[in-house]
């Protein structure tokens, strides 16, 4: 009897060790995103979950909405003995302590969507990072603005740019480079520029930035909106919409696709005419994929990897989006 019950005790302490060396090995991946309510991070959320799901790791969601909460996330990544982080950062200044706080830890991270700036103001290129190749999508933005002018027989010159602008965040500050730069060059006069600088980058930050430059400009009677994102379009077409500014003089263009959709599937058209979709799946699934090929395997990520975009519009979005 005292031999049964040595080996069945002698069992369960094997079998608590095994259990307790597969719970160490289990490899966990924090991924803290800025705004989680809003819907870009929420597919990219969904698609890291898809690359847990399918490879085996556990995923960790945090919201970090400031500075303060990206440090105590990183604390909590370090209890839960995780391994390594990806994080859109609420503020790329934050780079430096989050790359001190992360090694103090000994977590692996990687930025995802905007870009950690250093001390002296350029990016941290030693910080593995995928991200939009911000300045290009915003030509992608002033070309379909130029496009659809130009089918509409406009005359840039007669027509004002509603810039919805976010300078302190570099990668909304290139995508609107991108966008002026195209117009300028199509022909309409820098004059034309109206900057519209907004707090937040939503839909009432846009409106109201946008309500400023209409008031003060009543006698502009078509108008170009681009910004850095699809709710700074979209902020601005409730605006123009609120200024009876006719649905046929006004052209916006979005950036992301994914609010988009609900302007796309209204009855009516609104001045919203396209967006440049952007590939969610590759920074939610792919950034997770190679935090989990570095630590499982050592396969270090590129430094720097560059996504592109698609213009959807009313008439595409279905086919492009597979929502058919």
């Amino acid at each position: 009897m005292k031999k049964l019950l040595v080996v069945s005790l002698a069992g369960l302490l094997l079998l608590s060790l095994c259990t307790s060396v597969l719970a160490a090995d289990k490899i966990k991946i924090g991924f803290l995103v800025k705004q989680p309510d809003e819907p870009w991070f929420q597919d990219e959320w969904k698609y890291a979950q898809q690359a847990a799901d399918e490879l085996g790791f556990e995923l960790i969601k945090i919201g970090a909405t400031d500075g303060e909460k990206v440090l105590a996330g990183i604390d909590n990544l370090a209890a839960q003995q995780a391994q390594g982080f990806v994080i859109c950062t609420p503020d790329v200044k934050l780079g430096p302590a989050i790359v001190a706080k992360a090694q103090a830890a000994g977590l692996k991270v990687m930025s995802v969507d905007d870009r950690f700036v250093g001390p002296d103001g350029n990016p941290m290129e030693e910080v593995h990072h995928m991200g939009i190749s911000a300045f290009n999508i915003g030509k992608a933005v002033g070309q379909a603005l130029v496009d659809e002018a130009a089918a509409r027989g406009w005359d840039l010159k007669e027509v004002g740019f509603l810039r919805m602008s976010y300078d302190q965040l570099p990668t909304i500050k290139e995508r609107t480079d991108g966008a002026t730069e195209v117009l300028v060059g199509a022909g309409l006069p820098e004059a034309n520029i109206f900057d519209s600088p907004m707090k937040v980058l939503d839909i009432e930050a846009s409106m109201n930035a946008a309500n400023i430059t209409l008031t003060k400009h009543p006698d502009v009677k078509l108008w170009v909106v681009a910004g850095g994102n699809d709710s700074s379009a979209i902020g601005a077409v409730r605006a123009l919409e609120g200024q009876k500014v006719p649905l046929e003089n006004a052209i916006a263009v979005g950036i992301n696709g994914t609010e988009a959709v609900a302007e796309f599937e209204k009855p009516e058209p609104t001045a919203l005419i396209g967006s440049i979709l952007l590939a969610a799946k590759q920074h939610g699934y792919g950034t997770a994929e190679n935090m989990f090929k570095w630590i499982k395997d050592g396969v270090e990520p590129e430094k720097a990897i560059w996504t592109a975009g698609q213009l959807i519009t009313r008439e595409n979005y279905k086919e492009v989006m597979g929502l058919n």
